[in-house]
């Protein structure tokens, strides 16, 4: 199916917004995940369905200063 990754079309195979992020190689534990614009905790991600045309947005800590 086809999803929104941070404003770019992507093709999937995966069902749920976990085996999404293990998918696309989003693996670090350190990433916040928005689907059609609302907050999805770590927890939650497991039973978390995607369906095509979802909008997923992935936000990683920057470090600088």
């Amino acid at each position: 199916m086809q999803i929104i990754v941070n404003a770019e079309p992507r093709e999937i195979r995966a069902d749920t917004l976990e085996a999404a992020l293990d998918e696309l190689g989003f693996t670090s534990p350190a990433i916040a995940t928005a689907l059609n614009g609302a907050f999805v905790s770590r927890a939650k991600r497991v039973d978390t369905r995607l369906t095509a045309g979802d909008r997923l947005e992935v936000l990683s800590p920057m470090q600088g200063g």
